[in-house]
């Protein structure tokens, strides 16, 4: 018998919606509690490595997955300038195992669709424009109040709310993201025949210029800059401001620039980093995914950990009979050093970066990363 048979999830990103249908194809009841008011997600593309498409196979929607994205194996390089030089294509570690490539890239919008479409197939009943007003728990249970004044009690509340989480402070954790110094620009553009896979261009105005493809004929492009405050820009100055920026980089840029508009869904966030260092519950209430860690992208590993997060969370609460402190050890003992391992490797590509320290062995640092993320959660 799993250790809970009731459980609500804060959050319907990757983490919550993951967790809800582990649990759900285990038997528990759940209910997810998101804010928004449908399925969305910000930005353009995202870009998942194969220690995430491990975890869609466990969730049942790899082969949904890979119809709607776009496969590769291979990493180039290039040089900022007009002649764009490759400097390497890098064969890609297969980090989930062979029967996945080591990369897709897709439509951040369609990854969440398929998530939620996948919960509610399970069983778990997803609730829109919701979210948690307060939480009172015991030896036994969890009170929850939402945000519409009804209330409920579950066996366990997981708060998978993200960087901002209302989770992490009702319980009062206090370690939340902290800015590294850098912010991305993104664009969502169509795919020239001659992109079949990620490339990053290294030095020029911004640290990285890179690109991703997500489908037949789209991906997404992406500058990483200075961070900048760039709260009072309108949809026309992103287009211009990512523009210019890429006036550095030809080669395929060439074709993004020149496809840029206010269709691009041109947007853009700051890179942060946090790990909350100690326990991640208290009590019946957990954090898991970014309400727990982030960093920044550059080792494209957001999503994956937050996954992993929740299969490894869901595992062990299906094999266990009880909630008890063996089971919190067992499962921050396999989370946390994992965790702070790839923030902190993500966080110090960044900051070689921000040294200027561009001749530093990007081939030798990518495969150090893949042996990193192909560790089981």
């Amino acid at each position: 018998m799993s250790a809970v048979s009731r459980v609500a999830i804060v959050g319907g990103g990757a983490a919550g919606t993951a967790a809800a249908i582990l649990l759900a194809q285990g038997g528990v009841a759940v209910d997810v509690f998101e804010a928004k008011p449908d399925i969305s997600a910000l930005g353009s593309g995202i870009t998942l490595q194969g220690n995430a498409l491990r975890v869609f196979d466990q969730l049942g929607i790899w082969d949904q997955v890979k119809e709607a994205g776009f496969g590769f194996d291979v990493l180039g390089l290039r040089t900022p300038g007009p002649e764009a030089r490759i400097l390497a294509e890098i064969p890609d570690q297969r980090t989930g195992g062979p029967e996945f490539p080591a990369t897709v890239g897709m439509y951040r919008p369609d990854l969440a669709r398929i998530l939620v479409d996948r919960a509610t197939d399970v069983g778990a009943s997803v609730h829109f424009g919701t979210t948690v007003a307060a939480i009172a728990g015991d030896d036994d249970g969890v009170d929850v109040t939402l945000s519409d004044g009804s209330t409920g009690r579950y066996d366990l509340v997981i708060g998978a709310d993200g960087l901002h989480s209302r989770v992490r402070e009702l319980i009062g954790i206090d370690v939340g993201p902290q800015r590294t110094g850098m912010g991305i620009w993104r664009a969502f553009v169509n795919r020239p025949a001659s992109v079949t896979h990620t490339e990053l261009y290294y030095g020029g105005p911004c640290f990285i210029a890179g690109y991703c493809p997500t489908g037949e004929d789209t991906m997404y492009a992406y500058l990483v800059e200075k961070a900048e405050d760039r709260s009072g820009v309108t949809d026309e100055q992103a287009v211009e401001i990512m523009r210019d920026l890429s006036m550095a980089y030809h080669g395929p840029w060439d074709d993004f620039r020149a496809d840029l508009s206010t269709a691009s869904r041109v947007n853009y966030t700051w890179f942060t980093q946090h790990v909350v260092p100690d326990a991640w519950n208290r009590g019946r209430v957990v954090i898991i995914g970014e309400a727990a860690h982030s960093g920044p992208p550059t080792l494209a590993q957001g999503a994956a950990q937050a996954v992993e997060d929740a299969a490894v969370l869901s595992e062990l609460l299906l094999a266990a009979d009880v909630v008890d402190q063996d089971l919190w050890d067992a499962f921050h003992a396999r989370r946390l050093p994992r965790a702070r391992e790839v923030v902190e490797a993500s966080v110090q590509l960044g900051t070689w970066l921000i040294e200027e320290r561009r001749d530093a062995d990007i081939p030798g640092l990518m495969g150090r990363i893949g042996a990193l993320v192909s560790e089981p959660a």
